[in-house]
């Protein structure tokens, strides 16, 4: 049997910690990746959409753009929804957009819900108002920002005013998920492991003073939606 000297077992347990360090980083940083990858794909689903004829037209004019690829509803009795999503907003310089920053959806609900949902969303941020939002720790959709669920097809019927406009899709039909209430958190850990270090949207989206290959690369994907969508 290998024997194990006191000094020895402490150089084995640093470097033990160092490995484990450096695999926890790495898994977040694939994670936050694989949330703003998947969430490029999303935007990329619904600008291509003809029925999304509003959000064709309203990309070009948007603040900013929140995109979840993922958003989960489920419970029985008693249930929620929640989910990731990332924020990509204009800025001054090429390509045009800045990001991503990660935020955290959640929302809490009382009664029967019988099995599980998940759900796509593209919100576009129409007001500096709602923008503004997105650089406190947390807001609410509904509360402090007006949401409106964006109209789907040809007829886009009366203009819509709300700060925020919110496209769901579920199971390849628009709506089924109402966000009102929801409350939108920054997702600090996401956005240590995407840029290693501690960043605030601030950071990311005022300032510019946090970017990465990965994340300027997903805001010229961001760039060409929304040159797809204007046309």
């Amino acid at each position: 049997m290998l024997e194990i000297k006191p000094v020895q077992a402490g150089r084995f347990a640093i470097c033990l910690a160092f490995l484990l360090g450096g695999c926890a980083s790495t898994g977040t940083l694939d994670d936050s990746r694989a949330t703003a990858e998947n969430a490029q794909a999303t935007l990329k689903r619904f600008a291509q959409d003809p029925d999304m004829t509003w959000l064709h037209d309203n990309l070009p004019r948007a603040k900013a753009v929140l995109i979840s690829p993922q958003i989960l509803q489920a419970g029985f009795i008693v249930g929620g929804s929640g989910g990731k999503a990332v924020l990509h907003a204009r800025s001054a310089g090429s390509p045009g957009w800045t990001g991503p920053a990660f935020y955290k959806l959640g929302t809490g609900s009382i009664g029967l819900q019988a099995g599980a949902e998940a759900a796509e969303m593209v919100a576009l941020v129409m007001t500096d108002k709602a923008l503004n939002s997105f650089l406190s720790t947390d807001f609410k959709l509904g509360g402090e920002v007006s949401v409106a669920a964006g109209p789907v097809g040809a007829g886009t019927g009366a203009p819509v005013t709300a700060d925020m406009v919110v496209y769901v899709r579920t199971k390849g039909l628009y709506g089924g998920l109402n966000l009102s209430g929801s409350v939108v958190s920054v997702d600090d850990k996401a956005n240590r492991g995407f840029y290693g270090r501690e960043v605030t949207p601030v950071d990311i989206l005022v300032r510019h003073s946090a970017t990465s290959a990965i994340g300027n690369t997903l805001a010229q994907e961001v760039a060409r939606a929304t040159r797809s969508a204007g046309r």
